[in-house]
């Protein structure tokens, strides 16, 4: 999984492109299938996202994803699960104080952001995640958002 997270961040351009092309086209087909199914669907709908994101992005399930403002690189997978920027701890190799084996998931996170178009959305505060929201489905999130919107 670490070997593929580092080939998302540097193939992040690509990804970003990807995530603009289908995230409108997964949030649509999502809020028709929340206004017809309500909940029944939402296990399955979590398992494939946990699944193609976990593949990618060693994804976490935090139900509040930040991959297309940080550079395809998932905060969660810090060990301190820092969500704004790196702790002040990362070695001068840019790996991290916890995990001196593992590169920092925010020198990561700048590097992805750097090769993207859109790379400045890194510079925002991304707010501390809902514990409560662990293993939920980000893509229902905002499906059941934009649907209040209406």
């Amino acid at each position: 999984m670490y070997r593929v997270r580092l080939w998302s961040v540097r193939h992040s351009r690509q990804l970003e492109w990807v995530y603009n092309t289908l995230n409108p086209v997964v949030v649509k087909v999502l809020r028709g299938t929340v206004k017809v199914f309500g909940t029944k669907l939402d296990k399955p709908i979590t398992a494939v996202e946990a699944a193609a994101k976990g593949l990618f992005f060693d994804c976490k399930m935090c139900g509040d994803c930040a991959l297309s403002k940080t550079g395809m690189s998932c905060p969660m997978n810090c060990p301190k699960t820092i969500r704004n920027g790196p702790c002040g701890g990362v070695r001068e190799n840019g790996h991290c104080e916890v995990k001196p084996e593992m590169r920092c998931v925010w020198v990561a996170a700048w590097d992805g952001a750097s090769r993207m178009k859109h790379g400045d959305a890194i510079k925002g505060v991304n707010f501390a995640v809902d514990h409560r929201a662990k293993g939920t489905s980000s893509w229902l999130k905002l499906a059941r958002e934009e649907q209040a919107h209406d």
